[in-house]
Order: structure tokens, then sequence, then C-alpha cells
């Protein structure tokens, strides 16, 4: 916004203050190579070049195709659950920032079309949409181990242990020993966010 490359109003229904920006990859990375975009709510649990490894030029975006439908009408800890097809595919996205189609990533398409547009992927053919594993984007609480197989990038999408109402979600013991890693500290119910 300071710079004057993202305009937009607020988004309303936008959870975070990069719903829309994360459209921007393609345009930020200068249409060039391969760029992870993830969700600030997620945790990797393994070497991400693995996922980097899986990455075919013919498509413009990978990511996990869940099946997503939420029953609930918030997440977040409070935030209203917005309902869509395609519902978590933009949470964690590899982007071929260099794929023809991704050029249309300007900042004048991201300030100016619908986020529905941007969020289903809507600029691509269906074919243009590569997938890898949810594994690599485990919806916490949404997919099992092992029914659904073994998580390698968890997503607290619905809250995570860092929220009051979710300090007994899932894999929380993993976030909090991360926690405790990147500030030598161990988390406190003065860290948690009301």
């Amino acid at each position: 916004r300071e710079l004057g490359i993202y305009t937009r109003a607020e988004d309303k229904n936008g959870s975070t203050e990069f719903s829309i920006t994360r459209f921007l990859t393609p345009w930020l990375a200068g249409y060039n190579g391969w760029v992870l975009f993830c969700d600030n709510d997620t945790l990797a649990l393994t070497d991400l070049n693995e996922l980097f490894d899986q990455a075919d030029d013919k498509y413009a975006v990978m990511c996990a195709k869940h099946s997503h439908t939420p029953c609930e009408d918030t997440k977040l800890d409070g935030q209203t659950q917005t309902l869509y097809p395609r519902k978590n595919w933009s949470s964690v996205v590899l982007w071929n920032c260099g794929h023809p189609k991704n050029r249309l990533m300007t900042p004048e398409l991201v300030n100016q079309v619908s986020p529905m547009f941007l969020h289903r992927f809507m600029w691509l053919e269906d074919y243009e949409i590569g997938e890898f594993s949810h594994e690599w984007n485990w919806l916490v609480d949404w997919y099992s181990d092992p029914k659904d197989g073994t998580p390698k990038f968890l997503h607290f999408t619905e809250g995570g242990p860092y929220f009051q109402n979710y300090q007994k979600c899932g894999y929380a013991d993993l976030w909090r020993n991360e926690y405790k890693v990147m500030t030598g500290k161990e988390f406190t119910v003065e860290n948690i966010i009301d």
C-alpha cells in the first residue's frame, strides 16, 4: 500500500491482510522461477526441497486440491468462514512464475478482479493447475494421521495454539516446540492472542 502497488479496499471477507496480495507473487518474482507461497499459519515438518522437487513446468501453479467444506461458521478465533469451490487451494501454492498465464497477475488485475476469481485460479484452465499431495497442506483437525497419510506441512487454517480457543488443536505440541526453538522461550498464556 505504501508504494501504491496494492490499492484494493480492505476485503471485509478476508481473514488476513494477505488474502489477496498472495496473487502478486509472480509479479514480485519478476515472472521468473518457482516460488512457494504459504499462509502464515503453517509449519513445515520436512525439507521444503522435497516439494520443489515436484515442480513441473507444464503447470502455472501446483497446490493441494482439497475437498474442504468446513461445517463451522467461523475460523481463526472468530473470523467469518467463507465457503467457495477450491477452498484452501491457494493457501499453499507452488507458483511457476515464468508460466505465460501468470503474466496476467499484474497489480492492475489483482487490484480489480473479485477475490473469488483469484482464489479459484480462474485465469487458468484446469489442466494448468498441477497437484501435490494434501500432506503438503495438511489442514489440521481436518485430515487424520494415519488414515489420510502423514503431514509434511501443517496448516492451522481453523486457528492455531496461539489463539485462546485452539490451545488443544492437533499438533499444538509441535507448534509450541518450534516456538521454543525460534524464540528460546516457552509459549505461555501471556503469548496467547485473544
